[in-house]
């Protein structure tokens, strides 16, 4: 909105700028320093794609384990979240996939111990499977499974302890065995076998990779 219209708003638009004003009026970023009451840079882009699904998919850029989730509008995410514009199940899963994760943890940077999700390397360059009718339904199938088995373990979120970070912290059987099931689907579309160490799903991601650059 304009500074008029956000004018209205008066108690958080005298804190901000009292608060704000001075700090952006210094900034390099023309966009900051003109439009100082905005928070953050607006991205047109997010709105013209992700905000017009039913759902979207997020992983947040700097996490101790690489989680994807489910989004809907009117959630607009800010910078910490990389989006993307896909509602489907089948994309969801390969995201989630050891086979994805592997390969972000490679390609990826890291804050102190923490992984970085770059999408540029991460993503990018990431090989996707290029499955069948019926090898992208169990895909699908296996990360719905695991989306609505997370969701029904997080409850109403009125406990505060259940998050998904401490979910993965203990990693529970059922959850090791719901990644299972859908590490098995997406290998299956890559015509490789599961039981694969994380040198060798690296070592056929980039052939993979090669072959597909060079045509």
């Amino acid at each position: 909105m304009s500074e008029v219209e956000a004018a209205q708003f008066e108690a958080p638009f005298e804190h901000i700028k009292q608060h704000v004003k001075p700090m952006r009026a210094g900034n390099k970023r023309a966009v900051y320093a003109e439009r100082w009451w905005i928070h953050g840079e607006a991205r047109p882009e997010v709105r013209a794609t992700c905000l017009k699904l039913p759902r979207y998919i997020a992983t947040l850029c700097i996490s101790k384990h690489r989680l994807f989730v489910w989004l809907k509008p009117p959630v607009l995410p800010d910078h910490a979240p990389i989006v993307f514009a896909r509602d489907d199940d089948y994309f969801f899963g390969v995201l989630h996939s050891r086979l994805h994760e592997v390969w972000a943890l490679k390609l990826g940077t890291q804050l102190e111990t923490r992984p970085r999700y770059t999408p540029t390397t991460c993503f990018e360059t990431f090989p996707m499977p290029k499955p069948d009718k019926m090898q992208q339904g169990k895909i699908a199938e296996a990360a719905k499974a695991l989306d609505d088995a997370r969701n029904n373990w997080l409850g109403d979120r009125t406990d505060k302890t259940r998050t998904l970070t401490a979910l993965y912290n203990k990693k529970p059987t059922w959850l090791t065995d719901l990644h299972r099931k859908l590490d098995e689907a997406v290998c299956t579309a890559y015509g490789w076998p599961v039981d694969m160490t994380d040198e060798q799903i690296l070592e056929r991601l980039l052939v993979v990779n090669g072959e597909r650059a060079n045509k």
